[in-house]
């Protein structure tokens, strides 16, 4: 047999030294402005950021912690300083269509002018029409007007009183209008008089003036054209008056927006409404004070001028007058109408109203031009927000409607503001699944979102990414104002960042855990009233992290030494071994060791997995049984059939097992039950199988050791005690120090292992054995003993057969 060596305590734990950098603490290092392991990454979000092709939006998709927020921003405002300004957006009324206001585009800095220049405007129109229409010329030619109006009326009612008067009749005014009434000696005669004169008489006067109210009549409908036609003059009048004043206010505004098409066309869409409705500048002072008074307290700035002026404010929706390069923007909330904007209304007097003012931006708008970037799993689970942004994207514009509106389920009537062109580049940050699932599941996902950047979890680690990334933990010193790492405490970070990935040879990509880590232990520095964070403090904050979350692996090692759980540490036992599983609860992983037992007897060749009868097995871990049969079958049943019947199970396992690590230990454990060869119950296994019998690396395997180690100690280390783990796994070990010395000593050993049969020799100290020339394992042998029980299992299975055979032959000839 072969002898098997435990591992040197130099291979349980790779030291970082970092004895090619010369500095006593981060002080003393150089910020790092490089994203380590993230070259794809990088070259990713190049890609998606200088193509300019429609849909080459950007998915940064990674686990948490990695940076992506971080580099992502970082890269794309460092190309956003080096691209132009965007335009201003401005919203104004639309004078043809009053419900769809027009959007202006505008160079940067243009919008806010164009506003401060509408509001002066209408100051200027107030004070400026109001002193003109008290001009003593203008008030003299409407008095003109208004007297020619007047006079016009009392000639035709003078000469109607005239042929009124020849006939003895008088033209009155009453309450009911203008009458006419007989007159003597030149006073009215009353109605009672009027029914004492002679029935000749009554007719003559009602003939009379009867013609007479014809001719009333026929006056007063001229009136109202007479009234028409003096409107008329005078609003030509004021037109006349007004022109001087608006062209003169409007003509500097032409010269100095003369470059910009869309503003001229307003501006003088501006310049005709309001010669069309000179009335509402020509409030009564009182009637302005009274509408600000009742405005202030309710309404916003921009309401507070009276309704029939608002329509010539100017609503900037974008201003880019103080943009450095391009905008890059975070919208921690991507609901629907924080992407795409919204129309506010208000309460007044009872009623919901609105008006282009009211017009808000979206997030779409304020990156317009620029970069969008959004949480993926937030914008999934926004109502409506994925759905929004995906229109946007797909017809290149934003419309700002309300989500009742997008869905078409009513029919109120609101503003419909002109869409705005869109031109920009959308990077969703989210998980690996979120993206997957998209893929999967939305088509229009691979249309909108060509560019993927996936972060790698893990890097190499070697002399110069070690070197770098002590120049990281000094650029995150100085970022988040700890005290400075010595050079030990550094190298404790870096090492437990390579423990954080399991393997010696990696460091971790996920920063966030990494600064957690430099943060507790600036801490415990403080705490200590020390200057410099040390490699104790380091420590410290590791012992405190493990200590607030150990609670329910303590507990359960607890049972086991209270000999609640079953699990021996010493000792021999056939058919029985000691597992290791990993339970990980939140952020924390322990290693739980386990009993898993083997019994057998003559069968049809059918290995049982209990767990699995009774619903407790995951998929893996079922097929790892599957394989340990399948080795059996093919390495000791290939000439004969396989009579052995065979149950596993792990013992006092109440919850689910999955996962194929157990499935070598399963196979140790029913070997040992078929040559009844008994096991150390020193020693603990974790490892997978193929059906070749070599045994494969698994995962966890620091908490896997480090849990049975924990077991031991706490019952005595007695130098026997270790744990058997696959070969291709001795690259990952970043164990405790306390294992690690315990190793040191002789007192708890680690032995790689890379085939079954090496395994059962370190656990039953017997050879395995190797067939000779005619195929047979030699006598003694571990291999030799399970061929031998199998063979005896298939002819007692035969002469069973037999016997009832000719049993049943002899119950048929009676």
């Amino acid at each position: 047999m072969a002898s098997h060596r435990p591992l040197a305590p130099e291979a349980l734990y790779t030291d970082c030294r970092l004895d090619h950098m010369q500095f006593d603490t981060t002080d003393d290092l150089e910020d790092s402005d490089e994203f380590l392991g993230q070259d794809r990454v990088l070259k990713a979000i190049d890609l998606g950021v200088t193509i300019k092709r429609k849909g080459y939006n950007i998915y940064a998709l990674g686990p948490t912690g990695v940076g992506k927020h971080t580099l992502v921003r970082g890269f794309v405002e460092g190309r956003a300083a080096q691209e132009p300004a965007p335009h201003d957006w401005c919203y104004v009324y639309n004078f043809t269509l009053p419900s769809k206001p027009r959007a202006l585009q505008l160079p940067p800095g243009t919008g806010v002018q164009l506003k401060h220049d509408m509001e002066q405007l209408i100051e200027e129109l107030r004070t400026a029409l109001s002193s003109a229409f008290e001009s003593e010329e203008y008030q003299t030619r409407r008095r003109v007007l208004e007297e020619e109006f007047q006079e016009r009326q009392q000639e035709s009612l003078k000469e109607l009183q005239e042929q009124a008067k020849e006939k003895d009749l008088a033209l009155l005014r009453t309450p009911g209008g203008l009458a006419f009434a007989p007159l003597r000696e030149g006073e009215v005669l009353p109605p009672e008089e009027f029914q004492k004169l002679p029935p000749e008489e009554q007719k003559r006067i009602e003939e009379e003036v009867e013609g007479l109210q014809q001719q009333l009549q026929r006056v007063l409908l001229k009136m109202p054209r007479w009234e028409r036609e003096f409107r008329s003059r005078l609003r030509e009048l004021q037109q006349e008056v007004s022109g001087f004043v608006l062209s003169d206010l409007m003509e500097e505004l032409y010269e100095k927006y003369k470059d910009l098409p869309d503003v001229i066309s307003h501006l003088q869409a501006v310049q005709k409404d309001v010669s069309e409705n000179l009335g509402n500048f020509l409030e009564s002072d009182e009637t302005k004070a009274e509408a600000k008074a009742e405005a202030a307290p309710v309404m916003p700035d921009g309401l507070k001028i009276a309704p029939a002026l608002r329509r010539y404010l100017v609503n900037v929706l974008v201003d880019a007058s103080e943009a450095k390069g391009a905008p890059v923007i975070y919208e921690s909330n991507p609901s629907y109408l924080n992407l795409v904007g919204r129309v506010e209304q208000m309460a007044m007097m009872g009623a919901l109203v609105t008006d282009f003012t009211l017009i808000k931006p979206g997030a779409l708008h304020q990156a317009n031009g620029g970069y969008l970037i959004l949480d993926a799993l937030k914008a999934l689970t926004s109502p409506y927000a994925w759905e929004g942004l995906k229109r946007a994207l797909q017809f290149g514009d934003i419309r700002i409607e309300s989500p009742v509106q997008m869905m078409s389920l009513t029919s109120t009537v609101s503003l419909e503001p002109e869409p705005i062109p869109l031109d920009i580049k959308v990077i969703l940050v989210g998980d690996r699944m979120i993206y997957y699932l998209l893929a999967q599941a939305d088509p229009e996902f691979g249309e909108l979102f060509k560019v993927a950047a996936d972060f790698e979890d893990e890097f190499v680690r070697d002399e110069e990414t070690t070197k770098q990334y002590a120049r990281l933990i000094a650029t995150m010193v100085r970022k988040e104002n700890l005290l400075p790492f010595e050079k030990g405490a550094v190298c404790r970070v870096i090492e437990e960042s390579a423990r954080a990935v399991e393997d010696a040879e990696r460091m971790t990509a996920r920063m966030r855990n990494v600064v957690d880590l430099m943060e507790e232990s600036d801490h415990w520095a403080r705490a200590a009233q020390a200057e410099r964070v040390a490699a104790e403090h380091v420590e410290q904050a590791i012992a405190a992290r493990i200590y607030r979350s150990d609670r329910v692996s303590r507990r359960m090692q607890e049972e086991v030494l209270r000999g609640t759980i079953l699990i021996d540490t010493e000792g021999e036992a056939i058919g029985q071994i000691n597992g290791l599983s990993v339970i990980q609860m939140g952020g924390y992983a322990f290693g739980k060791p386990a009993r898993i037992t083997a019994s057998v007897r003559i069968g049809r060749g059918e290995v049982v997995d209990i767990e699995r009868e009774v619903e407790l097995s995951g998929p893996l871990h079922s097929k790892g049984v599957l394989i340990l049969s399948s080795f059996i079958k093919g390495r000791y049943a290939v000439e004969r059939p396989l009579s052995l019947g065979a149950s596993l199970v792990f013992e006092q396992s109440y919850g689910g097992v999955d996962g194929d690590s157990a499935s070598s230990t399963e196979l140790y454990a029913l070997l040992s039950a078929i040559a009844r060869v008994p096991l150390k119950q020193s020693l603990a296994v974790t490892g997978s199988v193929n059906q070749y019998g070599r045994v494969q690396a698994i995962g966890g395997v620091n908490e896997k050791i480090e849990g049975f180690f924990d077991l031991c100690a706490a019952r005595g280390l007695t130098g026997d005690q270790g744990v058997l783990i696959p070969a291709s796994n001795v690259k990952h070990l970043m164990l405790r120090k306390d294992v690690v010395e315990a190793a040191a000593e002789g007192k708890f050993a680690i032995y790689p292992v890379e085939t079954i049969d090496q395994g059962m020799e370190i656990l039953s100290g017997m050879p395995a054995g190797e067939r000779d020339e005619d195929g047979r394992y030699p006598e003694g042998t571990i291999n030799r003993m399970v061929e031998d029980r199998l063979a005896e299992f298939a002819e007692r299975q035969r002469q069973y057969a037999r016997a009832n055979g000719e049993e049943s032959e002899s119950e048929s000839a009676g």
